[in-house]
């Protein structure tokens, strides 16, 4: 048998008040919920607690048995809420990649709530971060989103990353200050970390047919460092987001892509009944920083556009 524990609290309470109304008064409901408590929890045991007299509800032999037994039940039940209200755990946000635009955003959000604890998680975007929001490792998650979304996931538009072309020294286009999206045309571009079945892959794919770019994903994928020095050393070329921690190499150029500037979508993917108390600031944060898509200087895919066409309400 499963005592109902607001059952128990209602009998701690008449037994330290003595009166019904006052404990009533205590737990902030009605007298009648008190009376209704106390004959629920009666029933169950299948024993008097109460006798009432004039001078209040005096404990029947049982209820002083009972009496020991419920303040521990309700003392334990009290420990166990104050010991979770009070661990100030920190607000986990999966990033993908600290070396991406979306820790910049999270940075953002830290400078302007400083009083808000945050543990950064890595893994691999949006194919995982759907079922560790969904589990609770994480509370929220910066990505581009793709596909209907679990019924208990919801998601912002945060930022829209323009696009930069990455190339060595010795490239043709080297010297330009900008680089007009269209003359990619024909071109071919690498992209090694383009893993199979993410997000990203996908964004390139249609970026290259909108804008006639091969997209090159072969070779192992050796980290930054290792694909910064390969398109150092030859006729190489890489799309790579303005916010993107390269290391710096003096034989490789960033040059703007520009009329229209590809813009990579990140949106904030998070549970809908998301308990944690600062998850509410990041997603008020996220709206106010958020700036719409531009489709006279931006391109965007086309499953993309609509989430990011207008600013998200309140």
């Amino acid at each position: 048998m499963d005592l109902d524990l607001a059952a128990v609290r209602a009998f701690v309470a008449v037994t330290e008040d003595r009166y019904f109304s006052e404990a009533a008064v205590r737990l902030g409901i009605s007298q009648q919920a008190v009376s209704k408590r106390i004959a629920a929890l009666e029933a169950a045991l299948g024993a008097r607690l109460f006798a009432r007299s004039h001078t209040g509800a005096e404990l029947t032999d049982d209820g002083r048995i009972l009496l020991p037994h419920a303040r521990a039940l309700v003392g334990t039940a009290d420990q166990a809420v104050a010991a979770l209200r009070g661990r100030r755990r920190a607000l986990r946000v999966d990033v993908l990649d600290t070396r991406t635009a979306a820790i910049d955003l999270v940075r953002a959000f830290y400078d302007a709530r400083a009083d808000v604890d945050i543990e950064i998680i890595t893994s691999n975007g949006l194919r995982s971060a759907r079922g560790a929001l969904t589990r609770g490792s994480v509370d929220a998650a910066f990505c581009r989103v793709t596909g209907t979304l679990e019924a208990g996931l919801a998601c912002l538009p945060a930022y829209l990353e323009p696009a930069q072309l990455l190339v060595g020294r010795d490239h043709p286009l080297a010297g330009l200050r900008q680089v007009e999206t269209a003359r990619l045309a024909g071109t071919t571009v690498w992209m090694p970390g383009n893993a199979e079945g993410s997000e990203w892959a996908e964004y390139h794919r249609f970026l290259g047919a909108a804008f006639d770019v091969r997209i090159d994903t072969t070779g192992p994928d050796f980290g930054y460092e290792h694909f910064v020095g390969e398109v150092a050393a030859g006729a190489l070329a890489s799309i790579v987001g303005e916010r993107s921690r390269l290391q710096w190499h003096p034989d490789t150029v960033r040059i703007p892509l520009v009329d229209p500037t590809p813009v990579y979508p990140w949106s904030l993917l998070y549970p809908r009944d998301g308990r944690h108390p600062a998850l509410d600031l990041l997603t008020r944060h996220v709206r106010a920083e958020f700036e719409p898509f531009d489709p006279d200087r931006q391109w965007l895919p086309a499953p993309d556009q609509h989430l990011f066409a207008t600013r998200p309400s309140a």
